[in-house]
């Protein structure tokens, strides 16, 4: 068997910098090594200190970055690539997706939300509410679209009942995309009051059932630490009803 890997990944602190905070990015690769099932060791930057080990292993980079024995990693995107095939079967499971649909799912929903979230002017409001919906729609339509091997068990299958992305496990796709819906869900009620709606069966279906994922649900940052990230960026506003 070869050596286990030691791995320490260094994410961004909360604001009091006793724990986790806001940063799908850190969130995304805590996740995959969690599901990968390796020990490792998590600790969290306090970037307003700009603490010696950050300007030791990755001067100029932002959180997360990992360390692999002496190596070090800094882009979320080659951290993943790195994990994958370092972490790798019979040893470790595949957490790549069988389906190329599913690793694009919902890729557009986090820049619009930031547009709809971040935007000043109340006569744009429901304009960019209604395009960062349609981007929640596209998504709900692909997680109620059942997928080849759905149909191959049930060909007159209409509606999928995967638990998420790709199947009926956790995949690489779901650890880049679900940090980001749990942002949306947080800051949406809290600044907008709007929240996913349950018509979107599919995507209802999947948030539920990855909130009772531990990989997924003790890896979020407190809701407090999500609103305050954006307390500067989101702005009230006040529509005339």
């Amino acid at each position: 068997m070869a050596e286990v890997p030691q791995i320490e990944l260094f994410v961004k602190a909360s604001f009091d910098a006793e724990g986790v905070g806001n940063c799908p990015f850190s969130q995304r690769i805590f996740m995959i090594l969690w599901l990968k099932g390796i020990s490792f060791k998590i600790t969290t930057v306090d970037m307003t200190r700009a603490p010696p080990v950050l300007k030791a292993l990755a001067p100029g980079s932002q959180p997360p970055f990992l360390l692999c024995n002496d190596e070090v990693k800094t882009d979320t995107n080659k951290i993943e690539e790195f994990l994958e095939k370092t972490l790798a079967p019979p040893q470790y499971p595949k957490l790549c997706c069988q389906y190329k649909e599913s690793t694009g799912a919902g890729e557009d929903i986090f820049r619009k939300f930031s547009a709809y979230i971040k935007n000043p002017n109340p006569a744009l409001n429901d304009m960019l509410e209604k395009k960062f919906l349609s981007t929640l729609v596209k998504l709900n339509l692909h997680l109620e679209s059942p997928l080849p091997h759905e149909l191959d068990n049930n060909p007159n299958a209409t509606m999928s009942s995967r638990r998420f992305l790709d199947g009926d496990s956790l995949t690489l796709a779901d650890c880049n995309l679900l940090p980001k819906l749990n942002i949306v869900k947080v800051v949406c009620k809290h600044y907008r009051n709007f929240d996913i709606p349950t018509e979107l069966k599919g995507l209802t279906r999947y948030l539920e059932n990855a909130y009772k994922q531990d990989e997924f649900r003790y890896t979020c940052p407190p809701d407090k630490e999500i609103i305050k990230a954006y307390h500067s960026v989101a702005v009230y506003l006040n529509k005339q009803r």
